[in-house]
């Protein structure tokens, strides 16, 4: 005997003007991406020409940020029974690997500048790094409120955020080849910041993979929900239990409970909605008599 309880809450975190901005933003950022290469080409500045890159990627990240958001939005079929929450979850994992793979390449700029620094026109990177900047705060302010409770929009925050400091180091670069000769600045800047995006990158990985790969939410305890399915009365065993993420936001579980009492179904549901946030559980009743070890995992 199985028992089904869904409480599907149709609250998506992030907001659908945001989603609005944020496509705007991508268009805004992919021009400035060619202004970047353009300068970066006439003005001879490698520099340049790679900030360009980088930004290309926050881009993408932009892209695909809105595209996960939209594809979460479809209800679910008999293909696709969860629905298509997780794709925001898959979006933000390919972000994560943007940029740690943006990191990498500054890593690798970054030291070769220091070894080898090279002449850049250090005014024409200063006014085109302001540009930059002020695109790249707009779009880091319109994710921020959004990145505190939905793992897509941190990776697209953190990815505008590191842009905005590159712009900041780019211009601390340029003056300081203007005024001192320094060439050398750009390639410390640039470790810098490559540091803090693989530090941001290591943090997010684990949550984002857990859910990936079903684990068991960190803010659940199994021992304890069996602990408390156990104290309802007429309940002899639990087992089978498994717990995973559908998305950041909603939890499911699955387990069987040996009882000769159906009512306590309702009970067992409402301990887990209650004191484990659990409102899509799958419990199957079973009677003593019952062997599914051949079933359990």
């Amino acid at each position: 005997m199985h028992s089904h309880h869904h409480e599907h809450h149709h609250n998506h975190k992030v907001n659908a003007k945001t989603v609005i901005y944020l496509t705007w933003s991508f268009a805004i950022n992919i021009l400035l991406s060619v202004v970047e290469l353009i300068a970066g080409i006439v003005g001879g500045s490698v520099a340049l020409i790679g900030d360009a890159l980088h930004n290309t990627s926050d881009a993408l990240s932009i892209l695909i940020a809105v595209l996960a958001y939209k594809i979460g939005l479809k209800k679910s079929n008999k293909h696709f029974t969860f629905g298509f929450k997780r794709a925001e979850i898959i979006g933000a994992f390919v972000n994560l690997i943007l940029l740690f793979i943006s990191a990498l390449y500054l890593f690798v700029e970054g030291i070769n500048r220091i070894i080898s620094p090279q002449n850049i026109n250090g005014e024409l990177i200063i006014y085109i790094s302001i540009i930059a900047l002020i695109v790249d705060g707009i779009t880091a302010k319109l994710s921020h409120h959004e990145s505190h409770h939905n793992a897509n929009m941190k990776m697209l925050f953190l990815h505008n955020l590191a842009d905005a400091l590159g712009s900041v180091g780019v211009i601390i670069s340029g003056l300081c080849v203007v005024y001192f000769d320094w060439h050398f600045v750009d390639g410390i800047i640039a470790l810098m910041i490559a540091g803090y995006m693989v530090f941001h990158s290591i943090v997010a990985f684990p949550k984002i993979t857990k859910i990936l790969m079903n684990a068991t939410p960190d803010n659940i305890d199994i021992d304890e929900i069996k602990k408390r399915l156990l104290k309802i009365k007429n309940v002899s065993d639990v087992h089978h239990i498994h717990v995973w993420n559908i998305d950041e936001e909603h939890i499911s579980l699955d387990c069987h409970i040996v009882s000769e009492d159906i009512t306590v179904l309702e009970k067992a549901r409402n301990i887990l909605a209650k004191n484990f946030d659990v409102h899509h559980s799958n419990i199957q009743l079973e009677t003593k008599e019952s062997n599914c070890k051949d079933c359990c995992l």
